[in-house]
């Protein structure tokens, strides 16, 4: 299963990629989308859109792990995370990528065994899992390569409640 994580914002958007198989995950790649705060909103919105498709083009994913939107405090930059989320979404349809969300708590609760884990945590259990040197930066791109890494988690747990027949034709699909 080849998995495409991204933790979406509009300055900077956190990408990954990372294959499961046989219970071992593999780092494929990862990095981010970073836009300029000095250009027009709706350009952001392009390169985002054009970075994301020539991610999708070049590494093939099978599944777009994302997480769910929430904001806390301000509405303004939920707003543009949200139309971030758009054209990723977009994206995502147009190569035919299916989109699972996650909440930060299942997210949490996938990588670490602990729902209540704190950032630090989760990307230090997401270095060990990937077999990396080093957390990657900027945080974005280790926050999408945890969205990854839960995605193969809550995907096996999905397709272990499967009945037989249905769990081994889901088996043969990835």
């Amino acid at each position: 299963m080849r998995v495409l994580g991204i933790d979406p914002g509009y300055a900077i958007v956190g990408w990954g990629v990372v294959d499961y198989a046989g219970g071992r995950f593999a780092p494929v790649a990862y990095g981010a989308v970073c836009t300029d705060k000095d250009t027009p909103f709706e350009q952001r919105l392009a390169q985002i859109y054009q970075d994301i498709c020539d991610i999708c083009r070049r590494y093939q994913p099978g599944a777009l792990s994302l997480e769910k939107l929430y904001y806390q405090h301000n509405q303004t930059t939920v707003i543009g995370v949200a139309e971030a989320r758009g054209v990723i979404l977009l994206a995502a349809a147009q190569y035919g990528i299916p989109v699972y969300e996650y909440t930060p708590m299942q997210i949490k609760q996938a990588v670490t065994g602990y729902g209540k884990a704190v950032k630090k945590q989760i990307q230090e259990m997401t270095r060990i899992l990937l077999h990396l040197p080093e957390i990657p930066r900027p945080d974005d791109t280790a926050d999408a390569l945890a969205m990854a890494v839960a995605h193969c988690h809550c995907a096996g747990n999905r397709l272990s409640h499967l009945p037989g027949v249905a769990r081994q034709a889901a088996d043969r699909e990835r």
